[in-house]
């Protein structure tokens, strides 16, 4: 892992990332079971995604473990590209991640979920529904942050 005149390092700002995706994940997850985005049965998007993928309808477990295995991922995944990308361009860590956390819910919930019929579009979606959703992707993009500071200080 080499580093640039400036401190920076691609690598560890990606691992950095990934660990502060994971507890932003953790997060995300908490604030969603006390403030839920979704309150009529509709499924998850990742469950939908699982199904997407697998071509058929899944069974509870299946979907349940597919979904997750999702969620996760994709919030590792993120983290790892937000953690690699404020260290060549720290803007991207403005208010405290807040903004990080907003730009995801735009890219994911209110255009790429729902034009993969993942997902209902935000218009659809009641004013409570779609203050959950701010509200647990702005706790996302704070905890990201935060943690990804915290992480990238140690090394």
């Amino acid at each position: 892992m080499t580093e640039t005149k400036a401190g920076r390092s691609l690598a560890k700002g990606l691992v950095a990332g990934l660990v502060a995706g994971l507890v932003a994940t953790a997060a995300k997850s908490c604030v969603e079971a006390v403030f839920p985005p979704r309150v009529h049965g509709e499924p998850e998007p990742p469950e939908a995604l699982a199904e997407k993928i697998a071509g058929h309808p899944l069974d509870r477990g299946t979907k349940t473990a597919a979904g997750r295995a999702i969620h996760w991922g994709f919030g590792a995944a993120v983290g790892a590209a937000y953690g690699g990308l404020a260290e060549y361009y720290p803007a991207v860590t403005s208010k405290e991640g807040a903004t990080f956390g907003l730009t995801l819910m735009s890219l994911t919930h209110e255009t790429s979920l729902p034009a993969m019929e993942l997902a209902v579009s935000a218009e659809a979606q009641s004013f409570r529904e779609r203050s959950s959703e701010a509200t647990s992707h702005v706790v996302y993009g704070l905890v990201a942050e935060r943690v990804r500071s915290l992480v990238r200080g140690m090394l």
